[in-house]
């Protein structure tokens, strides 16, 4: 059997779970046989000896496993990244979280970071990439996430910019650091909402919220505000701006904005806290 037969015959299998299923075989051959897609191309008409494990492979992704978990890859912001099982799985919307931040980084010179939640690692080590002279605290609950988020600083080679700690929210920070920034993609979905059949594989802790779904995202914010950070940068449910704004009446802001994802929801927001309260 050749590959292009091979694709026509397992793409069947997945016609209900992805709209792309022709792709998606062709990325399992590529992970399978550590190939590019310009080889693919090439190489389409000529046998192909490992339908067995495509074939295992192609019935796996068939239960909504998510495909990143298979390969182990991800891409984001251009870059590829190791992805493992318990360890979320990047998303496109949470770019713009850090092109925000870069945006507003670019401009402080000798900026200190603090992310809450690293995960992979994908937003510290896109910023390390993007910012020069930046020193990095990225912190998680989550010691499979740590582990995984300094692979991918050192693939990325930005490892000497990021300090990462095992730490829930602040409690293992120096009380002496200093940062201009928070950043964070925390868990902000209700805990009784029912999740799409894709993420039911992937951590929980990494996803929930609590009750309302909001709960630790106004937490980050009190403790933001009351360290003395100038910047707070989050993703956020799509359905949270209205709750949030009436939060922000409680702290000294100089500004905030939100800021939609790809499909014109709400997805984030930044806050500049006014400068008295330093």
């Amino acid at each position: 059997m050749t590959i292009k037969e091979s694709v026509k015959k397992y793409s069947r299998l997945l016609k209900d779970i992805t709209h792309i299923p022709n792709k998606e075989v062709e990325i399992l051959i590529l992970h399978i046989l550590q190939k590019n897609v310009i080889w693919l191309h090439l190489n389409y008409n000529e046998e192909f000896k490992e339908e067995k494990l495509l074939e295992k492979l192609v019935k796996k992704r068939a239960t909504n496993y998510p495909m990143e978990y298979i390969t182990n890859k991800a891409s984001f912001y251009g870059e590829i990244f190791e992805v493992e099982k318990n360890v979320l799985i990047p998303r496109p919307e949470t770019e713009l979280l850090v092109e925000k931040a870069i945006e507003i980084l670019k401009n402080i010179e000798n900026p200190k970071v603090l992310e809450i939640g690293t995960g992979s690692g994908i937003i510290s080590v896109m910023i390390a990439k993007e910012i020069e002279n930046i020193n990095i605290i990225a912190v998680d609950i989550n010691d499979d996430a740590l582990n995984l988020a300094l692979k991918n600083a050192k693939k990325h080679q930005v490892e000497d910019k990021i300090t990462f700690i095992k730490s829930d929210l602040y409690q293992n920070i120096d009380e002496n650091f200093v940062f201009d920034m928070t950043i964070s993609n925390p868990p902000y979905i209700a805990n009784d909402y029912k999740l799409p059949l894709n993420v039911e594989f992937e951590p929980k802790n990494a996803l929930f919220g609590g009750k309302v779904g909001d709960e630790l995202l106004k937490k980050i914010i009190d403790h933001t505000y009351n360290k003395k950070i100038t910047y707070l940068l989050c993703e956020m449910g799509y359905d949270q701006r209205k709750p949030l704004e009436e939060y922000f009446k409680n702290f000294k802001v100089e500004k905030y904005e939100f800021y939609k994802d790809y499909s014109d929801f709400d997805r984030g927001f930044s806050i500049k806290f006014k400068k008295e309260n330093k």
